[in-house]
Order: C-alpha cells, then structure tokens, then sequence
C-alpha cells in the first residue's frame, strides 16, 4: 500500500482479500496439501482421501491451481514447491499452526464494528480458548517465533548474565534460542499452566531440559518467584491495558538483581499511534479480543519502564516480519 492511492479497483481488490484467506484456511483445515504430497492426483482421489464432495473439493482445488498454491496437469494436481514446504504437514517448515490461528480469529474480525461500537472484544481471548484453538496459536507462535528468533536474538546483549526470565514465554522459543547462543545462560519460563505442557514438548525437542526449566503463573495474578539477571517480555503487553502493563513491568523490575535488563519485544506504534500499518491493524485485534488490550507507541513504552524505575532505556530498531522493534533498559 506505501505510495498507492486508494481508487475503487484497490478498494475493492482489498474488501475481497478475505476470499483468499478463507481459499487457503480450507485447503489446509482439509489438509489437502498433506494428502497430495509428493503425488499427481485427481480431484476423486483427492475427495476419497480427504473425506469431502468431489465438486467441492474440485471447486476448491481449481482455486488454489488459481492462486498458484496447487499445479495442475491433465486433471491431476500436484504441490508447488511452496505449497510443499509451508502447507504440508509432513514439512518442518509448515506454518499451519499460524494459519489456523488466523482461520480462528474470522469469526471476530467480522464484527468489528460491534467491537468498535461497544469498546468490547467479541471473541474469548486465545489463551482461554478450548484446547484446538489454545494449541494452533501456541504453535503458530512457536512457527512464528522459530522465524524471527534468530534474527531478535544478535540484537540483544546478554554476555556476563546468567539467568533469564522469559515473561509469558508460551512455547519458550525465545527463551531457548538465547540460552543456544549464550553457553553459560538459563532460563525459566513463565506462563499459564496450560501451556506447560507445549512448553515441556518444544524444550525436550531441543533437548534443553537442563538448562530451561518451566514456571507456572498467572503474570497479572501471581508474583514472579526467585531473581533473574535478565526479563525478556515477547508479546505479552499489547494484550493487557495501561494499568496492567505498568503492573507487569513493575513486577518484572522487582524480579531484576542489581545491574539487571529488561527486554521488550512488541508491535511498535510511532507516537502519534497511526503507523506502521501492522501495529495500528493489531491494536483493532486486541480490541476484538480482549478488555483493554491495544499495539503501544515508543513513548508509552518508553515511559512504563522509566516510572519502574528502569535507566537507560533505549528504542532497538530492527528489519523483522510485521514491525516488531525492542525496548531495553537497566536497573
């Protein structure tokens, strides 16, 4: 969209982008790309193997041919390499988890205008949600997370610390990509008990159980036990309101020994709160999902950890998926 003017082409061309969403959500809820693999099939075989109507698996199979996700040679289909690598559960590069997580949100995003109109999320918040819902945002989180970690972690220094507290942590991918690039650094997790269990799962298949350990809690109900050198808050704030989020840093501060840092990883807003694009778009999911929940310019975050108490806090730019940026600081 940067440089382009809206016309009714573009408008419309965006109003209807949803039909493509929903175009790949089927093809991957069905697990269509699964069941093709590495073989040519044809829409019957392909109805058969996936329990659904040959005409509308036929539909949906030329639309996905359409959006250059599946080929298609003499009636039988076939993955593109694409589609092989990030919608094929049998590929450790797959992002299904993610896209089902996006799939979950639709029903909310449709009524945005009663979220809007009332100031109240119009759909249970993901990390109460039943356990389908709970585990592909977990996981999407994680796919996610194994993406950018490698690119988030260079930026942050934490030679000489030796413990660290990854706040709401979830699947505890950031957690472990800092404790393999720094030898002598542990961590602990801290989240709801509902997500031990994903966490234990990711930090086995590392095989980091000696270095990451898990910590259950409720980060806005429950204190923070033992001291850590270092805080790292991925992704937490943006779903809390103001008074919480300074409750969380507060908290978090506390648990810093001397000489200790405090990260934070969020959709940055600019001050005036109306770009980047991804962080003003996030903050009307927040409003569709949660109380108070909202994207936070540089200086709300800014001035958060200074009324804690944090010094030299500074803004750590980087070219990351969706604008995320860090915060950083000491005590």
């Amino acid at each position: 969209m940067e440089n382009e003017k809206w016309n009714p082409g573009l408008l419309l061309q965006t109003s209807g982008a949803y039909w493509k969403s929903c175009t790949i959500h089927a093809g991957v809820k069905l697990d269509l790309f699964t069941i093709i693999g590495d073989e040519k099939l044809t829409s019957i075989d392909i109805a058969s193997k996936s329990s659904t109507d040959e005409r509308g698996v036929n539909t949906l199979l030329n639309a996905l041919v359409g959006l250059k996700l599946l080929e298609k040679e003499n009636e039988l289909y076939l993955n593109t390499p694409e589609s092989k690598a990030f919608l094929s559960r049998d590929s450790e590069k797959n992002i299904i988890d993610m896209l089902m997580h996006h799939h979950h949100l639709v029903e909310g995003w449709g009524k945005l205008d009663k979220a809007v109109k009332e100031g109240k999320p119009v759909r249970q918040r993901t990390s109460f949600s039943d356990e389908t819902v709970r585990e592909s945002f977990l996981m999407g989180m994680f796919n996610i997370a194994m993406g950018t970690a490698p690119l988030i972690v260079p930026f942050v220094d934490l030679s000489g610390k030796k413990s660290l507290l990854d706040l709401g942590g979830g699947p505890g991918t950031y957690a472990i990509h800092f404790c393999m690039v720094n030898p002598n650094l542990s961590a602990t997790i801290f989240d709801l008990p509902t997500t031990k269990p994903f966490a234990e799962k990711i930090i086995n298949k590392f095989g980091l159980e000696e270095k990451v350990k898990f910590q259950s809690g409720d980060f806005i109900l429950n204190e923070i036990k033992g001291k850590y050198d270092a805080i790292w808050l991925s992704h937490i704030l943006h779903g809390e309101g103001p008074d919480d989020c300074q409750n969380i840093i507060n908290k978090a501060v506390k648990s810093l020994e001397p000489n200790g840092k405090i990260i934070i990883h969020e959709f940055i807003l600019n001050n005036e709160k109306e770009s980047p694009e991804f962080p003003t778009l996030f903050s009307l999911n927040m409003l569709i999902g949660t109380e108070n929940g909202r994207s936070y310019s540089e200086n709300e975050l800014s001035q958060m950890l200074k009324k804690a108490g944090v010094k030299d806090v500074k803004r750590v730019r980087m070219k990351v998926p969706n604008d995320s940026g860090l915060m950083i600081g000491n005590i």
